[in-house]
């Protein structure tokens, strides 16, 4: 049954569903040891990632958060710190592509905290982090998940010409909602930046998620799908949005695994290439399955040199 729809005095009982199971097996524990190791922020841990012990505990991997642990955004949905942002980290991309050579991963995704301070938003740190993972692992596929980075056209074209094989940005929310769920950052210009990275690179999948549960209204959720396709996203992922502290927005709405089951129907009949879609669904999960086959047959090609 699917749970109703509240206003946000009241507070929902998660459904069964929402249940995580817990792995804390050897794999899981070398991972964070590694972490730590390296002084390296994981979104996993940062954003309270509801599937981290499925990843680190049975998959091994992992999502990369670059450019320090604070963000300097404040959007309501998010557990990441928000505040005055790290000092830059110049060596950070090649500790990030030593222990992406070290956990010999096939897929990794690089994501970063906002960094609004910065005159190209971070996108030079991003864009070497590629480069250094390249020299290192030439058989990893990479997928970047940035900011907007300031809605300035240069700092995407720095990030393009690194070549990640995924494109990954977030829409986050409805049209209706973003003034009220996103710090900064705008509906339009999360579309515009969607579509000029398909324009600068044609042949990298780009790739959007969003998280519902924060009171949108079903043809919303469809105008969404329908204004990522008109930018040519080629990828959807669709989740339930978590409250993840009682300073952040409640939830309004649990959807049910039928209803996610539908929607990612819906997605795939718009002509998205690949939909996930599900309660615990995030935007890098099972990032790995996304990847084309050109990209795979790099890595093959990379394996037998």
């Amino acid at each position: 049954m699917t749970s109703k729809p509240t206003n946000e005095k009241e507070i929902l009982r998660k459904p069964e569903w929402l249940k995580i199971k817990l792995n804390t097996n050897d794999e899981y524990k070398g991972l964070k040891k590694l972490m730590r190791e390296k002084n390296l922020h994981t979104v996993c841990e940062e954003a309270r990632c509801p599937n981290i012990h499925e990843c680190w505990g049975e998959r091994r991997t992992a999502t990369m958060m670059i450019l320090g642990a604070v963000c300097t955004r404040a959007c309501r949905f998010c557990a990441v710190k928000t505040g005055l942002p790290n000092e830059l980290d110049l060596a950070e991309p090649e500790r990030v592509a030593e222990s992406v050579e070290i956990m010999n991963l096939k897929h990794v995704v690089i994501t970063m905290v906002a960094r609004d301070d910065l005159k190209d938003g971070g996108a030079g740190v991003l864009a070497e982090t590629v480069s250094a993972i390249r020299r290192r692992s030439p058989q990893t596929s990479i997928e970047v998940l940035p900011s907007d980075l300031g809605g300035v056209e240069e700092n995407l074209q720095m990030l393009m010409d690194a070549k990640p094989d995924i494109l990954n940005h977030n829409i986050e929310t409805v049209r209706r909602l973003t003034p009220r769920v996103r710090a900064r950052a705008k509906y339009d210009r999360s579309l515009e930046f969607l579509r000029r990275a398909k324009e600068m690179q044609p042949d990298i999948p780009t790739k959007s998620s969003l998280m519902i549960g924060l009171g949108e209204e079903w043809d919303e959720i469809l105008e969404v799908m329908d204004d990522l396709r008109a930018n040519n996203v080629d990828i959807m992922t669709i989740g339930q949005y978590l409250q993840p502290t009682k300073k952040h927005l409640p939830v309004i709405k649990y959807y049910s695994p039928l209803e996610f089951g539908k929607l990612r129907k819906i997605a795939m009949e718009k002509g998205f290439k690949h939909c996930e879609a599900g309660p615990l669904v995030r935007s890098s999960y099972h990032a790995d399955e996304q990847v084309n086959e050109a990209t795979k047959t790099r890595q093959l090609e990379a394996e037998m040199k």
